[in-house]
């Protein structure tokens, strides 16, 4: 992916090293202004070293990122324009929730009763009024999250970097923060999200940038991930009677499977093949009385653009991945 010099956020060519493993290796991408933008893969893809260059932690070996967040252009972004979600907890387990959150928007340039006035707002917001006094170590792994994202986000940056923001979360929480990512895209917010829960991003990114041992694999938005991985759409058919012979002849499309007595038929559509296209072939043989239609997820198009089974567990492919960057 090239990177747009107009863009917030540019990335040309980067490389990190360390020692003897590549862990991002000449990637390039920009982010638009108030988009989501997923970098997305299992442990060990690179995500989180390229999220570090983007905040200003490492610096890249190779290669160059320019930001423009409102202010001059620079190739290392201003602190208090970022709001930085860190994959591991960044917080002082021994301070009370609110002064520390209300001290580390003073350090984003935030006024004392600015920042306490926005805090209560948020700790209301995420259920958590009732503990603004309560010590960060005395809450829930889950709750710690929430308090991370309030400080990363306290301020208002114009990028948001968010690394893993889902670590912790249940399924109703995951939702809270999947309205509350979309909510700053509306507002004009740059998000920048890395993770490898890749269906919880699916309905969320805007583009997405895959990544695999430190490359790109694919990139842009759904639709340009699934017309670059040539995947293939996926339809069930159900007719009134068992198929008959010859059923096909008129349609390009494989049966993967036939179920129910040879009245369910499922088929993989080429991508020159619409929908329409092969119903209308089937309905000159057959009478048809359900159809379902359905496209490759995001985890499938990932798994097959790296040669594995999409069959096989995220988990298990994370594993793979981290024991070829460590060889």
């Amino acid at each position: 992916m090239s990177p747009d010099p107009t863009s917030p956020v540019a990335v040309d060519g980067v490389v990190k090293r360390y020692a003897s493993v590549t862990a991002v290796d000449g990637v390039s991408f920009a982010v638009r202004r108030g988009e989501v933008f997923a970098l997305l893969g299992p442990n060990g893809a690179g995500k989180s070293t390229l999220v570090r260059m983007l905040v200003g932690i490492v610096a890249p070996d190779e290669g160059r990122l320019r930001f423009d967040l409102g202010g001059p252009v620079t190739d290392r972004a201003d602190p208090a324009r970022i709001g930085y979600l860190p994959e591991d907890r960044g917080l002082y387990a021994d301070a009370k929730v609110l002064p520390m959150i209300v001290y580390l928007a003073r350090l984003r340039g935030l006024e004392r009763a600015e920042a306490a006035r926005r805090a209560r707002a948020w700790l209301e917001r995420f259920d958590l009024a009732a503990r603004a006094n309560d010590r960060v170590d005395a809450l829930s792994k889950g709750n710690q999250q929430k308090v991370q994202l309030i400080a990363s986000l306290l301020h208002e940056p114009a990028l948001a970097v968010l690394d893993e923001p889902f670590s912790g979360f249940d399924p109703v929480n995951q939702d809270l923060v999947s309205r509350l990512i979309r909510e700053l895209r509306d507002a004009g917010t740059t998000v920048v999200l890395s993770a490898h829960h890749m269906d919880l991003v699916e309905s969320l990114a805007d583009r997405v940038l895959l990544l695999h041992q430190g490359r790109e694999v694919l990139s842009g938005t759904l639709d340009d991930v699934r017309a670059a991985s040539g995947a293939a759409r996926r339809l069930r058919v159900t007719l009134a009677a068992p198929a008959p012979a010859g059923l096909l002849a008129d349609v390009e499309a494989r049966e993967m499977a036939r179920t129910d007595g040879g009245r369910v038929l499922d088929l993989e559509l080429p991508p020159a093949t619409t929908v329409g296209a092969a119903l209308h072939a089937i309905l000159a043989r057959a009478e048809v009385v359900d159809v379902h239609s359905d496209t490759p997820s995001l985890r499938e198009l990932y798994l097959r653009a790296v040669g594995v089974d999409p069959e096989a567990d995220m988990t298990d492919m994370a594993g793979a991945v981290g024991a070829e960057v460590r060889s």
